[in-house]
């Protein structure tokens, strides 16, 4: 029989039992540790398990937090929900309970290794339905799982259908495979136009100064700066890190996080926080003064770097994220779709948002294909 529980805090669980059940994630148990402790204003954290016979075999991350709608819209959709957000904040403003994680790449549900396929959907319907009492419990009137894992994506749909919830295009995430031995390997398999671009934008890099290191020291009032300044030109955006995320996951995560910093002329103009195991690089946070950071081509040197990073290592992918889809399928990366889902405890909300939904938020992947 399965039994299911909701922990506010992963120091009530040994973290050998949550990595047990998420063997090939980077984002596990420290890295979650590392967000729990964080302090991101208006967070509250969520671990959903399943035991059964006393052990654990299932288990997924999940947060609550008043979510603005309005993020989620697109040019005059979004003018329109900012106006009916200061009319009636509690429609356009619901308190939200979501699977998953505001800074991890997907939704990801952990199973035991040897349970068995068919009693995985079983475990997740079990999970799901131990949430949405959660969710009622903490008074939240939306939820959701945001970018649901692809690789698990006929589980989520089943699961959330059987739950009454409704599908909508996430964003995508860029994946490019490390099968080539050299970087001019690489850059031949470009178009000539990307290629001769490139190099031309490698060509600032002897003005570059790239530090690697553990942690950002002294340097990290500066890389919040950056941080916040690129957050202000982000188009969306559900968490604020802070100082504390940074120092976490380096303290939580030895050997796994790596900090990538960039100075030109002694000022610090960009940091890349990458997570990598013997297998993946994973991109986690590119953070870069806009003006001088451009005119240095700052993101296209971090992408460089981070590929002969992973050459150097034998890593075999590198995960670059979410942002900048375009200029990442222009160099070489192949898309992986996400789905998020929602449910309004409001029948009539539930039915306007279904309707909305597909017409705000748009296809991510229109017009990126490689």
């Amino acid at each position: 029989m399965l039994e299911t529980q909701v922990l506010t805090t992963l120091d009530d669980l040994p973290s050998g039992q949550w990595d047990a059940l998420f063997e090939d994630t980077l984002e596990g148990f420290d890295y979650l540790r590392a967000i729990e402790g964080a302090g991101l204003a208006g967070f509250e954290w969520r671990y959903v398990l399943a035991h059964r016979d006393g052990r654990l075999v299932g288990a997924v991350p999940a947060f609550i937090t008043d979510y603005r709608l309005e993020t989620t819209f697109e040019g005059a959709s979004r003018r329109i929900a900012e106006q009916v957000r200061r009319l009636a904040p509690g429609v356009i403003t619901p308190k939200l309970a979501c699977l998953g994680s505001p800074c991890t790449e997907t939704a990801t549900v952990g199973f035991a290794p040897d349970l068995a396929d068919a009693e995985r959907p079983i475990v997740l319907s079990a999970l799901v339905r131990a949430f949405g009492r959660e969710a009622v419990r903490s008074g939240c009137a939306l939820s959701g799982v945001k970018d649901a894992d692809h690789a698990q994506a006929e589980l989520w749909a089943a699961a959330m259908k059987q739950g009454g919830y409704s599908p909508v295009s996430g964003q995508a995430i860029a994946d490019l495979d490390i099968d080539f031995p050299t970087i001019d390997v690489y850059l031949a398999r470009l178009s000539s136009g990307v290629r001769k671009d490139m190099r031309r934008k490698l060509r600032s890099r002897p003005k570059v100064r790239i530090e690697v290191r553990s942690d950002l020291g002294s340097d990290l009032p500066r890389a919040m700066d950056l941080y916040h300044q690129t957050l202000a030109r982000a188009e969306a955006q559900l968490e604020t890190l802070t100082p504390t995320f940074f120092t976490e996951v380096a303290a939580r995560m030895p050997g796994h996080a790596v900090f990538v910093l960039y100075y030109v002329g002694g000022d610090l103009l960009a940091f890349n926080l990458l997570l990598e195991d013997g297998e993946v690089l994973l991109d986690k946070f590119f953070c870069m003064e806009a003006e001088r950071g451009r005119a240095h081509n700052l993101y296209f040197l971090s992408w460089f770097y981070n590929l002969e990073r992973c050459l150097a290592r034998g890593l075999k992918r590198y995960r670059s994220g979410q942002a900048n889809l375009a200029d990442k399928v222009r160099l070489g990366s192949r898309l992986t779709p996400t789905t998020m889902y929602f449910r309004h405890r409001n029948g009539l909300l539930n039915g306007a948002l279904r309707a909305l939904a597909p017409l705000v938020m748009g296809d991510p992947l229109e017009g990126l294909a490689a």
